[in-house]
């Protein structure tokens, strides 16, 4: 949350070691979320209702602009039993907001009845409130039917003390457990603008996110909501199919959450990415998991899925810069770009295809399955249009290089647009072979009918996060190279395609550390 003029991140961390366990609401605050600095614990096991474990919450400003803080705390062992409790700051003046309190008697506020289950009953959202109501409402994440149906749970209060459930649910699907809700309107005019929680209207579509817990990606839908009835219905039928459910990311990315920044007007998205490697690596280094880059998140013109974009305080990072122009790759060749250090790099680059006549027919029993689809035809599988992109963290021998790609494929019978996928694919990233190395893949909801595409990656030693075609489909990889490292760290253009393809415009610039948790 944004208060005083502080950026707030409060995120789960275990204070005795870098595995699961012991956790807490590790503190830090920031001034442009680029440069952070660690406070003292904000929240930890001290009263009845949360005695094993602080859990997965959110921040609301209430109308006096008190934050408050709404989590989740399990209050008994074994049993994994599931409630939700309130913190306030002990001094509101205070900007760095650095002492929590439960008040005394109150807590919990909500509990698991009804037939709710609960050990799945979890991760409070921010609360909103129209303008001229009088009751508060949030969600949280849940299961129904017997835990076959994701669910998020609408209760609604007055003083934001007494909470009552509303019978059905906002919305549900038959997927599983939904682990940390989000729930947030964004403008139909595709105006890349954040609004306040609270705000409805006729201009105002819905977004409504959910962490499945089955498959531990983030998947969301945009649609309608209306508070009469409390229910939200996503404009898109099928994107209540996890196969077929739009996501923040196709990639590493779990657990987000997105807060309104009033400094800037906009919605800002975080996503946490975990490790990849082993859990002895994890211990050796002292931590594991990080925080994705800070996204701005906005509705794209066609109201069909959101858009997203590293915010633009990322950019004061940059540093030394290179830039190729008009650079054509013939089929099979591959270009480095040189004069920076790419370890740590922000890159940019425009790709214009010569020709969409050799695009391959797209194999139908892939067509709904990008991540399947990238693993059967990866960087190395040559085809008709592409695969083309970035070969990044890439060794100078080549042996290791994680590739970021584009694909061309056929329209599918009865289509006008070509189909095109965006590809991470990291299964050569390393020499090192007790890693997880996925391929991940989207595909783009673009016409690349003028044979045009953006990619923009923002590679970080073990991170590479990528944005295609102006942040339609974003995909973040953690990779672990043995030989790719530092200074040995190579960047490279590739075509491995039949056709020519074009880099109209390439910009990589050097990035400098940023000061990471006052370290």
């Amino acid at each position: 949350m944004y208060y005083k003029g502080w950026y707030h991140f409060f995120y789960q961390y275990n204070p005795k070691g870098a595995v699961w366990g012991n956790i807490v609401w590790a503190h830090s605050v920031s001034r442009d979320l680029i440069n952070w600095v660690a406070l003292e614990t904000a929240l930890q096991p001290s009263i009845p209702s949360d005695q094993y474990g602080c859990w997965s919450g959110s921040a609301t400003i209430l109308p006096d602009g008190t934050p408050v803080i709404m989590y989740t705390g399990i209050d008994r062992p074994n049993l994994n039993y599931q409630v939700q409790n309130l913190a306030f700051p002990r001094n509101a003046s205070d900007p760095l907001l650095r002492e929590w309190v439960k008040p005394a008697g109150i807590n919990p506020i909500i509990v698991p009845e009804g037939g709710i289950n609960a050990t799945q009953f979890r991760d409070p959202t921010t609360a909103w409130r129209a303008a001229g109501d009088t009751h508060w409402r949030l969600l949280i994440g849940s299961v129904a039917a017997g835990g076959a149906r994701g669910a998020a749970y609408v209760y609604r209060s007055r003083d934001f003390r007494q909470w009552t459930r509303v019978r059905r649910p906002l919305h549900s699907a038959a997927t599983g457990m939904w682990e940390c809700p989000d729930f947030f309107p964004v403008s139909r005019d595709g105006r890349r603008v954040g609004l306040e929680t609270s705000v409805l209207g006729p201009k105002v579509k819905h977004v409504l996110k959910n962490s499945l817990d089955l498959r531990r990606y983030d998947y969301y839908t945009v649609g309608t909501y209306d508070r009469r009835v409390e229910k939200y219905v996503p404009d898109d039928p099928a994107g209540d199919d996890a196969r077929r459910q739009l996501r923040y990311d196709y990639g590493n990315f779990y657990a987000s959450k997105t807060f309104y920044d009033p400094a800037k007007k906009r919605r800002v998205l975080w996503g946490w990415a975990n490790e990849s490697d082993t859990t002895a690596d994890d211990v050796a280094k002292g931590w594991a998991g990080i925080q994705a880059i800070p996204r701005t998140v906005w509705l794209d013109p066609s109201g069909r899925q959101l858009l997203q974009w590293p915010i633009e305080e990322v950019e004061a990072l940059r540093r030394k810069s290179v830039t190729l122009k008009d650079r054509v790759i013939k089929p099979g060749q591959h270009v480095e770009v040189t004069g920076i250090q790419t370890a740590q790099a922000d890159v940019e680059v425009s790709f214009e295809v010569s020709s969409l006549a050799g695009a391959e027919p797209l194999d139908p029993a892939l067509a709904g399955d990008a991540e399947r689809l990238c693993g059967a035809r990866g960087a190395a599988v040559q085809g008709g249009v592409g695969p083309f992109g970035l070969w990044v963290l890439a060794s100078g021998d080549r042996r290791e290089r994680t590739a970021v790609f584009f694909r061309v494929f056929r329209p599918a019978r009865g289509d006008k647009k070509p189909v095109v996928l965006m590809c991470s694919d990291p299964t050569k990233s390393s020499l090192n072979p007790n890693l997880y190395k996925p391929t991940f893949a989207g595909f783009v909801d673009t016409d690349i009918s003028n044979g045009k595409i953006s990619l923009r990656s923002l590679i970080d030693r073990s991170v590479v996060e990528s944005f295609g075609a102006g942040g339609k489909t974003c995909i973040l990889s953690r990779v672990y190279p043995s030989l790719a490292i530092g200074k040995n760290a190579h960047l490279y253009v590739f075509n491995n395609g039949k056709v020519d393809v074009k880099v109209s415009r390439l910009t990589a610039w050097e990035m400098k550390k940023p000061l990471m948790n006052g370290a």
